[in-house]
């Protein structure tokens, strides 16, 4: 059972990724220069299905969207000066 809204981690790990802290930091950094701009699910970064999973949480709102909302922040928005 799981209580509460899930995070980064639990965003990662179901996307099949490593969902350490340092894990998503470094997926972040190596992947940011190629997502800046883009909408989350439509980063190069993504494979088909998990640009899909993205694309649906977010449409429905879903548990995973507010996560979602905040991996688009670190990846795919420039960096204010």
């Amino acid at each position: 059972m799981q209580i509460g809204q899930p995070g980064l981690r639990q965003l990662f790990a179901q996307l099949g990724l490593p969902s350490s802290e340092t894990a998503i930091a470094a997926f972040i950094a190596r992947h940011r220069p190629d997502a800046i701009g883009c909408a989350l699910p439509d980063a190069p970064v993504w494979t088909a299905a998990q640009s899909d999973f993205l694309r649906e949480a977010i449409a429905a709102d879903a548990e995973w969207a507010l996560p979602a909302e905040w991996l688009a922040e670190a990846l795919c928005h420039p960096v204010a000066p």
